[in-house]
């Protein structure tokens, strides 16, 4: 089958395609991709499902990627939990016919099994040419295995279906015919190609125009952790960015509720990237301003408005996102302002006779309770559930203790790059032996208290670049490790020092008290405790 010509794009800015596959689809993906090399950067990740996932997220933090390929189950599970556009290869009508005709030529006891949707067609095909099939369908690996040891012991003895399925039918001793084409690979190839062109135009990429100041820095790939509790969030980040319904998110001081608002917008259809994302604090700006900030002003509004009048944030926002952080502090007044613009999907200006319509999606973001502000009449419980279409609650860093070692060297390692020092080469072995007292602290700011310490470890780190990351060290410079933390408001109380941190704390002021020569006084200062509690400390552990 001839393939049409192609006009290659200019050479230093092709378009960057990543292949997924772990099975015998790799091979056609590597064949394919020889005749695209002059179109596009293609790269193959011989990866598949959860591993797949974890290593595009970490790439994406440092590299571009405007394409993914990837096939059935694969590329199903990779849609929900990857920020790049990921693009199905899809066996055609003509692919199973001719894989039946061809698993027909080994065996008349034949089955197809398909990803999720059974194949409408296949009854007509098996009365044409009175060939009996049997179909199954499938989500997960278990599935498939379960589905493959029926038709085993039903006597079937042909399998025909995809990479996944004819791996594990030739691993219970039965034939495969792989289902998929060249020619619906290549089909996949070129809708990877129109994909990028789209996503280019619409975030800008390239050479044209310059970056507009009111866009989300931060996506999908900024959602550190790799925790139940990440990746459920995660997915939740994906699914609400397909709709334009408002959201509320809830979570501690420090937990990032900002930057979950950031990739929903940029997770958003048609590369909402490019689109504006505008933020204010609700509780930062003073009610008499608050009010002009938001919904702008004519001339003339009020003593001190500015000459010409000023659009306000929503209009600044109007295509894009608008972000309402601490919704909860919003006057009472200003929340019925606000209720009437989210109903009616247009803003007046203070001091204006004439409505602006806009298209804003509204994210907003708070760490009270608005539930019981609602209950003391301090929040409008129409406004409330106006905002609260979908609901998002962000776990604590306390909750999800495991990520925290890989946050920990994340940020140093960002902090250290910022004052042009390098990292150990062994800092993930340092961290690890940190991660007891990193692991047993309350962290009451949550991921934010966590970089800011970094940031202060990275200054000493890097005026000292021949000390040792080691437990004794970072509680010389963080001696709130080794203490009880405050726990926020309406937190479960969690133990202030596991057992393993104990004993990690307790070494360490022996390390301190050896380095100062037994002189509790100077030991005391350098780990920036006083001489009672290091008393305390030294009588508890002995």
């Amino acid at each position: 089958m001839s393939h049409p010509t192609r006009t290659a794009p200019d050479a230093v800015d092709k378009p960057v395609i990543w292949t997924v596959s772990v099975s015998r689809l790799s091979d056609l993906f590597r064949d394919i991709t020889l005749e695209y090399d002059h179109l596009a950067q293609i790269e193959p990740l011989h990866l598949g499902f959860d591993d797949a996932a974890r290593h595009i997220r970490e790439r994406m933090a440092t590299d571009h990627c405007d394409v993914v390929i990837a096939a059935g189950s694969n590329a199903a599970y990779l849609k929900g939990r990857v920020s790049v556009p990921v693009v199905v290869a899809k066996a055609s009508g003509s692919d199973v016919m001719q894989a039946l005709a061809r698993a027909r030529r080994l065996s008349p006891r034949i089955a197809l099994i398909n990803y999720q949707q059974p194949m409408a067609e296949l009854a007509e095909f098996s009365a044409t040419f009175g060939l009996a099939v049997e179909q199954r369908t499938y989500v997960t690996e278990e599935d498939a295995r379960a589905a493959i040891a029926e038709l085993k012991a039903a006597g079937v003895e042909v399998i025909v279906g995809a990479g996944l399925i004819t791996d594990l039918a030739e691993e219970a001793g039965l034939k495969a015919v792989f289902v998929y084409s060249a020619a619906s690979i290549r089909q996949a190839f070129d809708d990877a190609l129109e994909m990028a062109r789209l996503t280019r135009l619409e975030s800008g990429r390239g050479r044209r125009g310059s970056p507009d100041t009111r866009r989300a820095r931060r996506g999908l790939n900024d959602l550190r952790g790799e925790s139940p509790a990440m990746e459920k969030l995660r997915q939740t980040v994906v699914l609400y960015a397909r709709s334009k319904a408002t959201v509320l998110i809830q979570g501690e001081t420090g937990s990032g509720k900002e930057l979950v608002a950031q990739a929903i917008h940029r997770e958003g259809p048609h590369r909402a990237a490019s689109r504006p994302f505008v933020a204010v604090n609700c509780g930062a700006i003073a009610e008499s301003l608050l009010e002009s900030e938001l919904f702008g002003h004519e001339e003339g509004a009020f003593t001190g408005a500015r000459r010409g009048g000023h659009a306000g944030l929503f209009e600044a926002a109007n295509g894009g996102t608008l972000f309402l952080d601490e919704i909860g502090e919003m006057p009472l007044g200003l929340q019925t302002r606000l209720l009437r613009v989210l109903e009616e999907r247009e803003v007046m200006r203070v001091g204006g006779t004439r409505p602006v319509p806009i298209d804003v999606r509204v994210v907003s973001a708070t760490h009270c309770d608005l539930d019981a502000r609602v209950r003391e009449g301090r929040f409008r419980a129409d406004l409330f559930y106006r905002l609260a279409v979908l609901r998002l609650v962000l776990p604590p860093l306390r909750e999800r203790r495991a990520d925290i070692p890989q946050l920990a060297e994340w940020s140093l390692k960002n902090a250290m790059a910022a004052l042009s020092a390098r990292p150990h080469p062994n800092l993930a072995a340092e961290i690890a032996a940190c991660a007891p007292l990193l692991q047993a602290y309350a962290w009451p700011g949550n991921v934010r208290e966590l970089r800011n310490l970094m940031e202060r470890l990275a200054l000493f780190l890097a005026a000292e670049p021949l000390q040792a990351l080691t437990p004794a060290f970072l509680l010389s410079v963080a001696p709130e490790l080794g203490q009880p933390a405050a726990m926020p408001a309406g937190a479960l109380p969690v133990p202030a020092v596991l057992p393993a941190a104990q004993d990690a704390a307790q070494a360490n002021i022996a390390e301190v008290l050896a380095r100062f020569g037994g002189q509790r006084e100077a030991a005391a200062r350098h780990l920036g405790i006083s001489r009672t509690t290091l008393w305390r400390r030294l009588k508890a552990g002995s």
